[in-house]
């Protein structure tokens, strides 16, 4: 019988990195969170791994990608999730330019997000990020990779288009996720590629695959919440499925409140603070009472 979630215990990378569904284990459950109160819903939920994605930029800073997300965002919202979280496993995105160009350097950012409550920092890219990947690893701080529809390249690939179409650029992918695993990733994530190709990488690997657009046959799924939820503004993508429209609730609850405040009915006695009668008839009379106020005059929520 299943623990109740109260009771389970905190995933770990190493419960991430043995879950190879050819092995008999569970597929990975990873949704995206940028703040304490989703970080608290969805770990209520018993997800495994919460992404702290640069998605942020998207979904919460109102940019038009990703690639406005600096070090300093990604540490404040890491920190909110972490406080967040009681179970699973935080994941922080390393934001465009933190990892590029020098590995001492990629090491030294990763630091900064693992002390702000990341147990371990995802990266984009393939052979061209090995470097910064063995600095990370050697400094212990454990890294996901990231493959396929890489948003931190959106310019280089002319768009958000579907990677490994052609059998020559599916072999390439195969052969960066190979690199990923070689230079110590202990998982990958496959982003908009066919689903025959993440089948072929989750075969080929001994560590980990989650899919977003990549097919059912990866170890893992990973969702950006706000578009589970019907939140995000841009139009979901194709392998987006929707489980709630809550930006339609939040949008009618608010109506509602503003219809009650315009209308006098909010706040009615319910929500109001009711004064003694001494009080009133003091105020009645115009008394002025001096001082500050005196004891049991607290504000009682």
């Amino acid at each position: 019988m299943e623990a109740p979630l109260s009771e389970r215990a905190r995933v770990t990378v190493p419960v991430v990195r043995a879950k190879k569904r050819r092995l008999g284990a569970d597929p990975i459950v990873m949704i995206t969170a940028y703040d304490d109160p989703f970080a608290r819903l969805v770990d209520a939920a018993g997800v495994d791994v919460i992404l702290v994605g640069d998605t942020l930029g998207e979904i919460v800073l109102g940019y038009g990608d990703t690639l406005h997300v600096e070090l300093a965002d990604m540490v404040r919202h890491v920190g909110a999730v972490a406080r967040g979280r009681t179970h699973a496993l935080v994941v922080a995105d390393m934001p465009w330019m933190s990892y590029h160009t020098d590995p001492y350097e990629a090491a030294r950012n990763a630091s900064a997000l693992v002390r702000a409550g990341a147990d371990c920092v995802k990266l984009e890219g393939g052979r061209r990020r090995t470097g910064a990947v063995e600095a990370i690893v050697a400094a212990e701080i454990p890294v996901m990779g990231h493959l396929g529809l890489t948003p931190q390249s959106v310019h280089a690939m002319g768009g958000y288009r579907v990677q490994g179409r052609v059998l020559a650029e599916a072999q390439s992918l195969v052969d960066e996720a190979v690199a990923l695993e070689k230079a110590g990733c202990f998982s990958v994530v496959l982003e908009g590629v066919p689903e025959a190709l993440a089948e072929r990488v989750t075969g080929e690997l001994e560590i980990p695959t989650i899919g977003i657009g990549a097919g059912p046959s990866c170890d893992g799924q990973v969702l950006v919440l706000h578009d589970l939820l019907g939140m995000s503004k841009r139009p979901p993508p194709k392998f987006v499925r929707r489980y709630a429209e809550v930006g339609e609730i939040v949008t009618a609850a608010v109506a509602r409140y503003g219809e009650d405040v315009r209308a006098g009915r909010f706040p009615g006695v319910e929500e109001s603070y009711h004064a003694s009668e001494e009080l009133r008839a003091g105020l009645a009379g115009g008394a002025d009472r001096a001082g500050g106020p005196g004891p049991g005059d607290e504000l009682q929520w």
